[in-house]
């Protein structure tokens, strides 16, 4: 479908919609659902230019990657439904995809006691403790 055909489907949707015009606050949430996505060519543009710099690397491709060649294309900051359909793209194509790239960099978290066995937590200064106040004569020691 070419970008005139495309708009006058738009236009024709939105007039059916609301015959009376848009009211103001239906602005936000309209854009929102006519917000882009990759054409058919960007798609597979990314997608090729991703498997050729796969092919130099020996990782797989990853999520990052994908959502730097889509903003690199779209000069967009790239939505998760674009990611899923470039993942879908090259897994089709047998090219293995890493949805969390970062996963194994990360150290683990330490584990955690049970809850009844945490010290419960202070809020506000510390107590002293009986031998640094002053003796019963008024001296300290």
């Amino acid at each position: 479908m070419d970008r005139p055909q495309l708009l006058r489907k738009v236009v024709e949707w939105l007039r059916a919609g609301y015959p009376n015009g848009v009211p103001q606050g239906d602005y936000i949430p309209l854009v929102a659902l006519l917000r882009r996505q990759l054409s058919g060519e960007e798609l597979d543009h990314v997608t090729a230019e991703l498997i050729d710099d796969s092919l130099h690397q020996l990782e797989p491709i990853s999520k990052i990657d994908a959502g730097v060649k889509i903003t690199k294309v779209t000069d967009e900051l790239p939505h998760e439904a674009d990611i899923a359909r470039v993942r879908e793209l090259l897994f089709a194509g047998g090219w293995p995809f890493d949805d969390e790239p970062l996963a194994d960099t990360l150290p683990p978290e330490p584990p955690r006691p049970p809850a009844a066995e945490q010290p419960p937590e202070s809020t506000g200064p510390p107590e002293p403790d009986e031998d640094d106040g002053p003796d019963e004569t008024g001296d300290s020691s």
